[in-house]
């Protein structure tokens, strides 16, 4: 099991698969593909805001539909109690994205520095 960060999901939508490392390559098409639901709630903002042409759900779909990527349906009174130790950042996305899968001990396969500095279970 592997969390997904938003920018993974617009990557793999787009077809980009020139950014990713090989290893990453390799555990998208080994492990099981999970996302946090705030996942799809940037990508809906990221479509408000013209940096998308389509939202959340229907990239969520079609990644699911091709991919097998599924949203976490964990508790979210838990993942907030989770990401109230994330003080790292105050990216309320970025934040609960990783307290997503910090709630089941999962990595988390993303690009973004700051993660990789303070989540030690963040791949690429």
């Amino acid at each position: 099991m592997i969390f997904l960060d938003t920018h993974v999901l617009v990557w793999l939508y787009e077809g980009l698969t020139d950014k990713f490392s090989k290893q990453a390559k390799q555990t998208l098409e080994s492990d099981e593909l999970y996302i946090s639901p705030m996942v799809e709630l940037e990508l809906n903002f990221l479509n408000e805001i013209k940096r998308l042409r389509v939202g959340g759900a229907q990239i969520v779909r079609n990644l699911n539909a091709h991919l097998g990527i599924e949203v976490s349906r964990v508790d979210f009174y838990r993942t907030i109690e989770e990401a109230q130790q994330f003080t790292w950042t105050r990216d309320p996305f970025d934040r609960l994205i990783v307290a997503n899968a910090s709630v089941f001990q999962s990595p988390l396969m993303t690009k973004d520095k700051l993660i990789h500095k303070h989540y030690s279970l963040a791949t690429w």
